[in-house]
């Protein structure tokens, strides 16, 4: 059986970032992930689903220029799954993890088992601050100004529908961007221990606000190897494993902040590590370089060939 990484990620997730939480030390229940009626999303094009609403190849729903919605837009929208719905050319690790949206099609997250809402921004740096992470592009939404988005029109719409807050998960997946971005604007040689620090700083303040309206469940994933990844990668070993170090520190630290709150933090760097080291048991012919046709014309309509 061929997986992609994002049905690896999935899979891995269920079989292992649903055990109990290590922190913090007093008692309490193991996260269920069968008693879950709901995944709420942030982060970049690793994270993102297409939405009828969204911003094309970016976004569920909206933009930087177009930044607002009401429930009625929240609940009209729907996901689309096609070979351009995500950066991935098909379902990506949400999408598996809650099956909603896995077939060619529309989807009503309502109408999913375990519904899928998903705030996500194709690009999204954490912070949106020139000179540090500027923008990708003028209608890129941060991951701040996701939260800020979801603190205004997001959540209320989803209360409007009594979404059950015990029984949703909140995933933060964030800081591919960030770390490349650091080193165009910075360069290789400088130092990124404060840079990185920053980042996570605003990664659990923005997950501070998110847990001030009453959502208790929280996953946290770290960098994948990005230092593996085909042509001359900006992040090395070592940065990745910095800023992953940073970033379990504060996702402890909000942990123990928070005795009412289950935390999982999810080792996607050591899973796809894995994966690459065993590529072949997962289908894959070429870990090392880009696929030969990979500017052909057809991989702007058909990216998974």
């Amino acid at each position: 059986m061929k997986l992609t990484t994002t049905s690896c990620i999935s899979l891995t997730l269920c079989a292992h970032a649903i055990a109990a939480p290590s922190y913090p030390k007093q008692k309490q229940g193991s996260f269920k992930w069968r008693s879950t009626k709901s995944l709420v999303a942030f982060g970049d094009s690793y994270t993102y689903v297409q939405g009828t609403l969204g911003h094309t190849n970016y976004t569920f729903i909206g933009d930087e220029f177009d930044f607002s919605f009401t429930p009625e837009q929240l609940f009209s929208n729907r996901i689309v799954q096609n070979l351009t719905g995500t950066a991935e050319g098909g379902p990506n690790w949400v999408e598996f993890l809650t099956g909603c949206g896995i077939e060619d099609g529309l989807y009503d997250p309502r109408n999913c088992d375990v519904q899928l809402w998903d705030f996500a921004y194709a690009g999204a740096n954490t912070i949106n601050e020139a000179g540090f992470t500027p923008l990708h592009h003028n209608h890129t939404v941060s991951l701040e100004r996701q939260v800020e988005q979801f603190v205004s029109y997001g959540n209320p719409a989803l209360e409007s529908i009594q979404l059950n807050k015990k029984k949703a998960l909140v995933a933060i997946w964030i800081g591919i961007n960030d770390i490349n971005d650091l080193v165009s604007t910075q360069g290789k040689n400088a130092t990124f221990a404060l840079s990185y620090e920053k980042v996570q700083d605003r990664v659990f303040k923005s997950a501070e606000k998110i847990y001030n309206l009453g959502y208790k469940n929280f996953l946290f994933m770290n960098l994948p190897p990005l230092d593996r990844g085909p042509g001359t990668p900006k992040a090395n070993a070592s940065m990745v494993s910095s800023f992953n170090k940073i970033h379990a520190a504060y996702a402890n630290a909000f942990q123990n902040q928070h005795q009412d709150v289950k935390v999982l933090q999810f080792d996607v760097n050591s899973v796809l590590n894995n994966v690459l080291d065993q590529y072949q048991d997962y289908g894959f012919k070429n870990i090392t370089d880009y696929c030969p046709g990979y500017n052909q014309p057809d991989i702007l309509t058909d990216p998974g060939i």
